[in-house]
C-alpha cells in the first residue's frame, strides 16, 4: 500500500503531464488555425493584363454573372463599389472571403451583374460566382475552395405553396364542428 507522500508525487506528477498534454493540444490548435488563415496560392498565377475570367453564382433567386480580372483588389456591383452595394460588413466579409482564402484578394478586381433576391442571397451569390471564377483562372485552386464550401451551390428555396393550404405548410384552422 503507497504511503502519504508517494500519494501526493503521483498526484503532482498526473498534475504535470496533465499540463504537457494541455500545452501540446494548444499548440497543435495554433498550428491547424495558421494552416486554416494562411492564404493557399502563395506562387502566383500567370495574370495575362487582359486575362478575363468568368462565372456565374446563384443563390436562391439570386443570379450573379462575374468577372474576374488581374488589378488591385476593387469591386463594381451594378457599376456600384461594394461598400455602396452591401452596406453591411458581414455580408462584404462573406464576398471577400474567396479571395482572401487564396491570397488574391490585392491582385484581382471583380465587377458584377447582379440580379434577383434579397441582399444576402446577393451576397452568397457573389461568393459563388467569384470561387466559380477563381477555379477558371486556377484549377489547382477547387480543392481548397471546394474544403470550404465555396463551391457547393445552396440548394435552399423557398418552397411553393400548395392548394388548400395558406402557405407551403400552413393549414387554415381546424374547426371540429
Amino acid at each position: 500500500m503507497p504511503t502519504e507522500d508517494e500519494e501526493f508525487l503521483d498526484a503532482e506528477a498526473r498534475a504535470a503531464a496533465e499540463a504537457e498534454a494541455e500545452a501540446r493540444a494548444a499548440r497543435e490548435r495554433e498550428q491547424h488555425e495558421d494552416v486554416e488563415t494562411r492564404p493557399i496560392a502563395d506562387a502566383a498565377i500567370d495574370l495575362a493584363a487582359g486575362a478575363r475570367y468568368t462565372a456565374t453564382g446563384k443563390r436562391k433567386t439570386a443570379v450573379a454573372r462575374v468577372i474576374l480580372k488581374p488589378g488591385s483588389g476593387t469591386y463594381a456591383i451594378n457599376g456600384e463599389p461594394l461598400e455602396g452595394y452591401f452596406p453591411r460588413e458581414t455580408l462584404r466579409r462573406v464576398i471577400r472571403q474567396p479571395l482572401d482564402s487564396v491570397g488574391y484578394d490585392t491582385r484581382m478586381d471583380v465587377v458584377a451583374r447582379m440580379h434577383g433576391g434579397g441582399v444576402a442571397a446577393q451576397a452568397e451569390a457573389l461568393r459563388h460566382g467569384i470561387s466559380r471564377a477563381l477555379i477558371v483562372a486556377d484549377p489547382h485552386l477547387r480543392g481548397e475552395l471546394k474544403r470550404r464550401g465555396f463551391l457547393t451551390r445552396d440548394p435552399r428555396v423557398k418552397e411553393r405553396k400548395k392548394a388548400g393550404l395558406k402557405k407551403a405548410r400552413k393549414r387554415p384552422q381546424f374547426s371540429k364542428r
